[in-house]
């Protein structure tokens, strides 16, 4: 196999949610493959270090501040980053929040709002806006970050529902926008050690009952997401529309079968 088809040397790479976690793990791994970098979140102060992580590299990185559930940041963040680099060939959609964790009979209209209004609705008009742009340059990729969360129920309820319409909009816009070269797939991590999940394995007890329902037996690091982010980005992948790859250690097959005692 020629693995030429993996590098992304020269394309322009947008990823929000691009100061910690998954999204810093991914805007490095896009760089070390060639690709020019900018990472977005609310804070330009937790930016610039990846920002200068990146330029260390040997590419190009930025930094720029917006809020992805308002759609004037979204607007100002494609015209800062197409001004600069260029345009967009790749976006990874990583920004989330998940402000509440508790029962859903007790969910409250404002931490529904937040939920969805970052977690879906920004997504997909940063999404437009982008798609836009990349169907004028001929084609384009979108990575949807979601969560096994989306394809079973979990504990994080309204979160659940927010990343489950995650994947039917990578669905939805995938069979829309591939006539445009546009391609638009999913990732569903399951247990990734970030601070946005850190309710479900900073306790010790909760660590414990986390790492026990992995057949690997360990929880997830940030840089094991972000190599699929890179052939998702990568001509390796471009039959590739409308999937979603799950990356969660077996979780989504239950606990380890006949476990052998230490």
């Amino acid at each position: 196999m020629n693995l030429s088809r993996f590098s992304l040397e020269g394309k322009i790479a947008l990823v929000t949610g691009g100061s910690r976690g998954i999204g810093k793990a991914s805007a490095l791994a896009l760089a070390d493959a060639g690709a020019h970098v900018a990472v977005s979140s609310r804070k330009i102060a937790d930016l610039e270090p990846v920002a200068e992580e990146i330029r260390g590299r040997g590419v190009r990185g930025m930094a720029v501040a917006a809020h992805n559930a308002k759609l004037e940041d979204s607007k100002a963040l494609v015209e800062k980053v197409t001004k600069e680099f260029g345009g967009i060939d790749i976006l990874v959609n990583n920004a989330g929040t998940n402000p509440y964790y508790g029962p859903i009979m007790d969910l409250d209209e404002r931490a529904w709002d937040v939920t969805m209004n970052v977690n879906l609705k920004g997504l997909f008009f940063l999404s437009q806006i982008c798609a836009r742009h990349m169907k004028a340059r001929g084609g384009g990729c979108i990575i949807n970050v979601s969560s096994i969360g989306g394809l079973r129920p979990s504990e994080l309820g309204v979160y659940s529902v927010s990343k489950a319409g995650v994947i039917m909009l990578t669905e939805v816009t995938a069979k829309e926008w591939g006539q445009h070269n546009i391609r638009v797939n999913a990732i569903a991590p399951g247990i990734i050690k970030t601070r946005l999940s850190e309710a479900l394995w900073k306790e010790p007890g909760a660590g414990k009952k986390a790492v026990g329902s992995v057949p690997l037996m360990r929880l997830g690091e940030p840089e094991e997401i972000a190599g699929a982010v890179v052939f998702l980005a990568s001509n390796a992948a471009s039959y590739m529309n409308g999937a979603t790859v799950v990356i969660d250690g077996g979780r989504m097959y239950g606990e380890p079968s006949h476990l052998e005692k230490k």
